[in-house]
């Protein structure tokens, strides 16, 4: 993901930082850190990390503890979309890499049942890749002889997530 943090605040009333990227405000709660703040040991300073290519902040604690939150960390803490998409993109090219390693077809007999090209079937192979579509992939584990199910659950309730 390209996305960059802007800017990034502490919020002790609260206890979370606000975390401000180019497309809105997401919070990460400091029950989620390690090293935590806490009243005997609070956050002294937080700031975006130029060293994570913006992409992640450090926090020190008066103690000078230090830990770094990297944005996929607060992405998913927020469920975002995107982050979502990209992780189910994900899980699903590395089953299909697995699959098609395991399985007797001949990667040309494979690429000829996609309908595509060896240049398209090794993209969809990728995992870096995140153009590809679920669709794409789900084509490619029917054409392997897999079944793939949906499974769609209530999330139980943590004590990390305030309703």
């Amino acid at each position: 993901m390209a996305m960059k943090i802007v800017a990034v605040a502490g919020n002790n009333r609260k206890k979370v930082f606000e975390v401000t990227t180019l497309t809105g405000m997401l919070v990460f709660p400091y029950v989620k850190l390690d090293p935590q703040p806490t009243v005997q040991d609070p956050l002294k300073r937080v700031f975006v990390d130029p060293e994570l290519n913006q992409e992640g902040f450090t926090y020190i604690l008066t103690s000078g503890l230090e830990g770094t939150v990297h944005l996929e960390q607060v992405l998913e803490y927020n469920q975002n979309p995107g982050y979502l998409r990209h992780a189910l993109l994900y899980k699903l090219t590395i089953e299909a890499q697995q699959r098609v390693q395991a399985s007797p077809l001949a990667k040309r007999e494979i690429i000829r049942r996609l309908g595509t090209s060896a240049t398209q079937f090794y993209r969809l192979l990728d995992q870096t890749n995140y153009r590809k579509t679920i669709d794409q992939l789900l084509f490619l584990l029917h054409v392997l002889d897999c079944d793939v199910d949906l499974i769609v659950r209530a999330i139980k309730a943590r004590p990390d997530r305030a309703a």
